[in-house]
């Protein structure tokens, strides 16, 4: 956290909001932890393109580990690392992946009706072999 904005009074101000309205990291909630968050974070970087002090919505509360590994996927990364972003790693606690530009995710995840469908199914087919033919 060097130089302007995060040493102005306003950053602070907004910092302070942001972890007043979201205590826990953003990152770990997704996949059931609760872990308490101590920096917030651009969802846009200020290096490409993002406003220094956005609405809340344009920030992040994060814990110091979520925050790094974050850096280190993401385009403030910079040209050392590989142009190809990075995955996530890590689901929820219902086995979903938590990135939500994961392959898996964006091709497998199913709708509420598809889920119901694909059960009243499953149902059927253990009432049939439940049954006596003859």
């Amino acid at each position: 956290m060097a130089g302007w904005p995060y040493t102005s009074q306003r950053w602070r101000r907004l910092r302070l909001a942001k972890l007043a309205e979201q205590p826990f990291c953003e990152h770990c909630r997704a996949v059931g932890l609760l872990e308490r968050a101590s920096v917030v974070d651009h969802v846009q970087p200020i290096n490409h393109g993002g406003d220094p002090f956005p609405a809340l919505d344009g920030l992040q509360a994060l814990c110091p580990p979520c925050h790094s590994a974050k850096t280190a996927r993401g385009v403030e990364a910079g040209a050392a690392k590989t142009t190809r972003r990075r995955v996530r790693r890590g689901c929820t606690a219902n086995g979903m992946p938590i990135d939500p530009s994961h392959p898996w995710k964006r091709e497998k995840s199913l709708t509420a009706e598809q889920v119901e469908t694909a059960s009243k199914g499953i149902s059927q087919l253990v009432s049939d072999s439940g049954r006596a033919d003859g």
